[in-house]
C-alpha cells in the first residue's frame, strides 16, 4: 500500500521551473487521498494563469506513476492565497512601492530578437515625454540590455537613497533603470538563471524610487521565458505593445508572443512593424527591402490595432550607438504614441466607470 509520505518524498523531485524550488518545498501539495492504487491531491498553484501549469502536472503525475502500486493519478488545481505568496516570496512589496505613482505600465515585446524592439521601447518613451508626460524606462532584458546604451554618451549610475534605488535621468528627463547601469563594464555577461532575473526585474520595480510617473515603458527581452512571465504576472501592466517586421519568421515569432499575452490576461495594445521600409533619398519612393508588409494580417488575427510601421533609417543606428537617441528631431513615432495614448487612456476611463 503506497503512503502518503511516499508520494510527499516523490513530488519533492518535481520543482517550479520559474521558482527553483521543489512543489513541498513551496506548500503546493495539499490534500493527499490514496484510494487503492489511485493518488489524488491538491496543486495550489501561485496564479491559475500560470503558463507552465501543464508541465509541472505532467512531472508531478510522472513522479507518481513512477511509485510501486500507482496506476492512476488525479491533479486537482488551486490558487496560494496572498498571505501563502507573501511566505514563499511572492508578492513582497518592495521598499520603494508605497513612495512610487505611475500612471501606466506598458510592456513592449517581440517574441523574437532582432526586430528592434528597444529601439520601439525608447522611441516610444521618447514620443510620451515629448507630448509632456512624466516618463521612465524599466530594461527587463536583464541578460542583453540595450537602453543605457541608447540614451547616454558617457556611463550613467544610479544611487541610493532612503527611499530606495534612484534611476539614472537622460537629458530630456526620463528616468532610466538598467541592470548595465549596475555592471563594473557595459560589456560584463550576466549569466544568470531563471530565478534570479525575475528577481531582479521585480526589484527594479519595487526597489528603485520610480516618483511620480504617467509612464512606465518596460523593454522585454526576446523570447517567452521567465523575463516575460514575471513582468506579466507581477507588474501591474496596462497592456503589451507588439513589435515585428515584415519576414514571416518575425511574424510567426510576435504571434507567439500575442498567444502568451492572451494565455496570461494580458491586454495587447497594438501591433508596431519595424524595418518597414526604406525611403528612397533621391525619389522618395518606398521599398520594402523585406518583402511585402504582413503587419495588417497580423494585426487583423489578433483583433488588434496596427499602430504604424516604421522605416528602416540608417540616421538611427548613429544616434542609439552614441547615446544620443533623444536628440533625433523626426516625428516618425508621434503618431503611434498618441494611437496608443488614446488607447490606455479610454481603457482606463472604462475601467474608472465600472460595468
Amino acid at each position: 500500500m503506497i503512503t502518503e509520505e511516499q508520494v510527499m518524498e516523490a513530488l519533492k523531485g518535481v520543482m517550479d521551473p520559474e521558482l527553483g524550488r521543489n512543489l513541498v518545498e513551496l506548500g503546493m501539495v495539499r490534500n493527499v487521498r490514496i484510494e487503492d492504487r489511485r493518488v489524488k491531491f491538491t496543486l495550489a498553484l501561485t496564479t491559475l494563469k500560470c503558463p507552465l501549469k501543464e508541465r509541472i502536472m505532467a512531472e508531478a503525475r510522472a513522479a507518481l506513476l513512477a511509485l510501486d502500486g500507482v496506476e492512476e493519478v488525479e491533479i486537482e488545481l488551486a490558487e496560494m492565497t496572498a498571505e501563502e505568496k507573501r511566505r514563499i516570496g511572492i508578492g513582497e512589496r518592495g521598499m520603494a512601492e508605497d513612495f512610487n505613482r505611475i500612471g501606466h505600465v506598458i510592456a513592449v515585446m517581440s517574441g523574437k530578437g532582432g526586430v528592434g524592439k528597444s529601439l520601439v521601447a525608447g522611441l516610444l518613451a521618447i514620443a510620451l515625454r515629448r507630448e509632456g508626460h512624466k516618463v521612465g524606462i524599466l530594461d527587463a532584458d536583464i541578460t542583453g540590455p540595450s537602453i543605457p546604451k541608447m540614451f547616454f554618451s558617457t556611463p550613467q549610475r544610479p544611487r541610493s537613497s532612503p527611499m530606495g534605488i534612484v534611476p539614472a535621468e537622460t537629458e530630456a528627463g526620463i528616468k532610466v533603470m538598467s541592470i548595465n547601469l549596475l555592471l563594473p563594464q557595459e560589456d560584463e555577461a550576466v549569466i544568470w538563471r531563471g530565478p534570479l532575473i525575475s528577481r531582479a526585474i521585480k526589484q527594479f520595480w519595487g526597489d528603485v524610487f520610480w516618483g511620480d510617473l504617467d509612464y512606465l515603458v518596460v523593454d522585454l527581452p526576446p523570447g517567452t521565458a521567465d523575463a516575460s512571465l514575471t513582468v506579466m504576472q507581477a507588474l501591474p501592466l496596462e497592456g503589451v505593445v507588439l513589435v515585428t517586421s515584415p519576414q514571416e519568421l518575425a511574424g510567426m515569432v510576435v504571434r507567439k508572443a500575442a498567444r502568451m499575452a492572451q494565455h496570461l490576461g494580458v491586454p495587447i495594445l497594438g501591433l508596431v512593424e519595424n524595418m518597414s521600409y526604406v525611403t528612397c533619398p533621391k525619389c522618395g519612393e518606398r521599398i520594402e527591402v523585406f518583402g511585402p508588409s504582413k503587419a495588417a494580417i497580423t494585426a487583423a488575427r489578433f483583433g488588434i490595432p496596427l499602430l504604424g510601421r516604421l522605416p528602416l533609417d540608417p540616421e538611427i543606428p548613429n544616434l542609439c550607438e552614441t547615446g544620443m537617441i533623444e536628440s533625433d528631431s523626426r516625428d516618425a513615432f508621434a503618431t503611434i504614441a498618441r494611437k496608443l495614448m488614446a488607447s490606455v487612456q479610454a481603457k482606463a476611463q472604462r475601467r474608472d466607470e465600472g460595468p
